[in-house]
């Protein structure tokens, strides 16, 4: 088999950050997946998010990580910022940020992002809270509070103690509309080639958006995982589906790389919107997939999924079909031998 000539060759593949199956024939594929699925190196992704923080009974976020059910955990929220306010998180009943007992926290992010590949995402906003942007200096202040104490900068007082965040979110709900924009562009600029700051946004379903349109426009989001519940306009319904298939069509060509469908993890999450997992897998996922754009599914909350299971019916149909699977970056060479 050619991919596998020489060592020196499976060494220079395993450089590479992706190993593109496409490129071998259809029995290679077959045979590979076979391989690697009998030897663990094959692994389904998730392509689910989650938000977690706001229950203190959803348990812990290791736990959360080590269930294989999400690639990227929103912690919530950092609920007060902005004009002049000393920043401020609230984790429910997990712990108390401002009194420094959510410093544990570190070993379960770092856990979360090496030993289970999920982002950890800090999530800004929230349904309750005191926040607002007033000037783009404003904006500023906040990027850089944030990157000194949930990202790669430094403080004598980080919230969740030394462990390095992936991103930011954003889930604005109230408040002002002004200079999301803005501090978009002041967190995307602590983007190094060593380190990328991953940006996410929860608008909702309602296009456009009232307060993140003008973030969501500049382009520079990763992941918008748009909120389809508490909203009779354009949340799913089943007798009438149409206008939830047109909010989605618009709201999958915005200008993010990614784009997520958001629902409620129980019929409790949320007000309404929860979708069954029939009619999820047969009828809502199939359509939303069809979007070139379309990254997979965000569910509010870790504690209504605990309860529910609902990740775990769901998983094995969320992903897109070009996301089916990722390899390991040393397959090729360690199985030139």
């Amino acid at each position: 088999m050619p991919w596998i000539s020489s060592a020196k060759e499976g060494r220079k593949r395993a450089t590479s950050s992706w190993f593109n199956m496409a490129s071998l024939s259809p029995l290679l594929v077959a045979v590979l997946c076979l391989l690697l699925a009998l030897t663990g190196r094959l692994r389904a992704e998730s392509c689910i998010a989650v938000y977690w923080g706001q229950n203190g009974y959803e348990k812990g976020l290791r736990e959360a990580c080590a269930t294989g059910n999400y690639e990227y955990v929103l912690i919530a929220f950092l609920n007060q910022f902005g004009g002049g306010q000393i920043p401020q998180m609230n984790l429910a009943g997990h712990c108390v940020p401002s009194s420094g007992t959510c410093t544990f926290l570190s070993n379960d992010i770092r856990s979360c992002q090496e030993n289970y590949n999920v982002k950890v995402m800090l999530s800004l906003g929230g349904g309750i809270g005191n926040y607002t942007l007033t000037s783009k200096d404003d904006a500023k202040e906040v990027a850089t509070y944030i990157w000194n104490n949930f990202l790669g900068g430094s403080s004598f007082n980080r919230p969740l103690g030394n462990a390095v965040l992936d991103g930011v979110d954003l889930d604005i709900e109230g408040g002002g509309t002004d200079h999301y924009d803005d501090l978009v562009r002041y967190l995307k600029a602590y983007s190094t080639a060593e380190k990328k700051v991953y940006l996410s946004a929860a608008p909702q379903c309602v296009f456009p958006d009232a307060h993140l349109q003008p973030a969501i426009d500049t382009g520079l989001l990763d992941y918008v995982w748009v909120q389809f519940y508490n909203n009779w306009v354009c949340q799913y319904d089943p007798a009438d589906p149409s206008r939830f298939k047109e909010a989605w069509r618009k709201w999958s060509v915005i200008n993010a790389s990614e784009v997520f469908l958001g629902l409620p993890a129980s019929p409790a999450a949320a007000g309404s919107g929860f979708i069954d997992i029939g009619n999820l897998t047969r009828i809502v996922l199939p359509f939303v997939k069809k979007s070139e754009k379309y990254g997979g599914m965000m569910l509010w909350s870790r504690y209504d999924d605990w309860i529910s299971g609902y990740s775990n019916l769901a998983k094995d149909y969320v992903c897109p079909d070009r996301r089916l699977y990722s390899i390991s970056p040393t397959l090729v060479a360690s199985s030139s031998v």
